[in-house]
């Protein structure tokens, strides 16, 4: 079975990938997938419009520049974990370093909102 791209969807990705501008290579560790994957979900939670594809990709960016990938999918997941209940969540609830990576996470997007909601530069 052969799963097209709808054409909205393949004009929002060139259309992120232009507004984004170069990047610089210390600011491209987050895949490609990735990278859609947030502008998608930003602009969902803040509608699905042109402004909202220009604030998402640059939060994108801004985010990149201040978190490494890994640092983002560890936080991420650490997030996923603690949606849950029982015992297994328990240790993402209540650990330090946990905590730690989750709050480095929550720095940088309060940092990305700055820079690209309210402009700041």
């Amino acid at each position: 079975m052969t799963r097209r791209i709808p054409e909205a969807f393949a004009a929002a990705l060139l259309a992120a990938a232009l507004l984004a501008g170069p990047v610089r290579a210390e600011d491209n560790d987050y895949p490609t997938d990735a990278r859609a994957d947030y502008v998608f979900g930003c602009m969902a939670a803040n509608g699905q419009t042109r402004e909202a594809l220009e604030k998402c990709s640059c939060s994108l960016d801004a985010l990149a520049a201040i978190l490494p990938y890994d640092k983002y999918v560890q936080a991420s997941t650490i997030l996923s974990m603690r949606q849950g209940i029982g015992q297994r969540t328990t240790a993402f609830k209540s650990t330090k370093m946990f905590d730690d990576k989750v709050a480095d996470l929550r720095r940088a997007q309060a940092e990305a909102e700055i820079r690209c909601y309210r402009g700041a530069s």
